[in-house]
């Protein structure tokens, strides 16, 4: 009985060390979060009731607003409701001494006036030297000297299980909280459209209205990014946050500081994701890659020799691995740069050089119809298509010998792969098309298939679609 005793006494105190042995490894961010908070700031952004009345001209008629809106904003002949200050809250933190301030473009959007309040309760009016959208940086600067700043580490090395913390102000009066976890995922893909060149840092880092502009720091007490979005289906933290790498904030600020604006390098393509239906088509052993649906006359893309159908496995001898890999390393290299593309092609890689062009300032869009001519049946694909009229490739803006159009879908295939009527199709497989009849034959000389590639156009936007051919109905 006492040897069992003294045994169980022996593994209790084995196992009470392990556990003891485990906690000390655990980061202690008392320190870190005490030096690093010194350097944090509250941002309040107010959009003065004078600057709204001044807007107001551009108002829409009431008797033009819908009755849903009417009920909310006042009839016709009522006095209007008179405008307040609009007042938003963020954070932000010092990068220099002298009083340079980073945050989110989005956090002073449209304000007439920016406040910065440091930890030790100073208030000072800002100055937007710049802002960006796209990064959703902005660049701000208070006359204040002697302050702390926090240091910029490096994203580069981040790793999914790595130890990240952030510190904000909540709801834009819990100012200097901080909240730990881990980094999640690395250059994920940012939910709006319009920030494609930003490889967003994924965690599960505590991340809520106000936090937007402050610092995520490693366990250095090093800047690694700047906390921006949350996925939220209540409009709270859910436990998905992102971080844009601080790479590209400083990079932005850099070009904020000298010339007002931030240049992007432009391949030219329009790309997307190679899936499992796709490898298989292209020869590929698995879904890598961005696969070109569109090059861009005179782009940089097209000088290189980049093809439609081609696949972009590697940028500068960085591995793509799904499309959105390739917007990010093009927009945050400089113009007129000169990269290396590796493709693949007919099954085969080769290398191209290309000189990278700058992204426009602006982009324009236009919008497509369809209309009649003489029609191929469904076919295989479950698709009836036709050949498009002068008119309809004029209106089109489809060259004499380009494009037939899907005047039906029948197929249950063709449906999953999102077709419908009115789009374009361009290509089968690698063979352009540009009647009813030359749709055909491409489709009987792709014969026994696992899936056909179909080059779509859709308004502004050109895609490939996979479809698995099925017998005809």
């Amino acid at each position: 009985m006492k040897t069992v005793t003294q045994f169980a006494f022996v593994a209790i105190f084995v196992l009470l060390s392990k556990v003891s042995g485990a906690q000390s490894t655990l980061p202690d961010f008392t320190e870190l979060a005490e030096r690093a908070s010194a350097a944090v700031v509250s941002i309040e952004a107010t959009r003065t009731a004078s600057s709204q009345r001044a807007g107001a001209d551009e108002a829409v008629d009431p008797q033009d607003m819908p009755e849903f809106f009417r009920r909310f904003f006042g009839q016709p002949g009522m006095p209007p409701m008179e405008p307040r200050d609009q007042v938003s809250s963020g954070s932000g933190f010092l990068i220099s001494g002298d009083g340079e301030v980073l945050t989110n473009h989005h956090v002073i959007d449209g304000a007439d006036e920016v406040v910065v309040r440091l930890p030790d309760r100073r208030e000072f009016e800002a100055t937007v030297i710049g802002s960006d959208a796209q990064a959703d940086i902005a660049l701000l600067r208070i006359k204040a000297k002697g302050l702390p700043y926090l240091k910029a580490g490096s994203s580069k090395n981040l790793r999914p299980g790595q130890w990240v913390f952030a510190i904000g102000s909540p709801f834009g009066f819990l100012d200097n909280t901080v909240t730990v976890g881990v980094v999640s995922g690395v250059g994920r893909r940012s939910m709006d459209a319009s920030q494609q060149y930003t490889p967003f840092i994924q965690t599960d880092v505590a991340i809520n209205r106000g936090n937007s502009g402050g610092p995520l720091l490693n366990t250095d007490g090093e800047v690694v990014g700047i906390n921006s979005q949350i996925f939220s289906n209540s409009g709270g933290y859910m436990g998905v946050s992102f971080a844009i790498p601080i790479e590209v904030a400083t990079n932005t600020a850099k070009q904020l500081r000298e010339s007002g604006h931030v240049r992007r390098g432009q391949l030219g393509v329009a790309i997307q994701n190679v899936d499992r239906k796709f490898a298989k088509t292209l020869g590929l052993d698995r879904s890598v890659g961005a696969l070109v649906s569109s090059v861009t006359p005179g782009s940089a893309a097209e000088k290189a020799g980049v093809k439609v159908g081609d696949v972009i496995l590697s940028f500068n001898g960085i591995e793509i691995l799904q499309s959105s890999d390739l917007p990010p390393m093009v927009g945050n290299t400089a113009p007129a740069s000169k990269v290396k593309l590796r493709v693949l092609r007919d099954g085969k890689e080769r290398e191209l050089n290309a000189v990278l062009g700058e992204v426009p300032s602006d982009q324009s869009s236009a919008s497509t119809g369809a209309g009649g001519g003489d029609k191929a049946s469904a076919g295989v694909l479950g698709l009836v298509v036709q050949t498009p009229s002068a008119e309809e490739r004029e209106q089109l803006g489809l060259a004499a010998n380009e494009g037939v159009l899907i005047a039906r879908v029948v197929g249950d295939a063709a449906r999953r792969a999102g077709l419908r009527e009115g789009d374009v199709i361009l290509r089968v497989g690698r063979t352009a098309v540009a009647s009813a009849k030359a749709f055909s034959d491409a489709i009987a000389e792709a014969g026994d298939s696992e899936a056909v590639m179909l080059l779509v156009r859709r308004g502004e936007q050109t895609q490939f679609v996979a479809i698995a051919p099925r017998k005809a109905e």
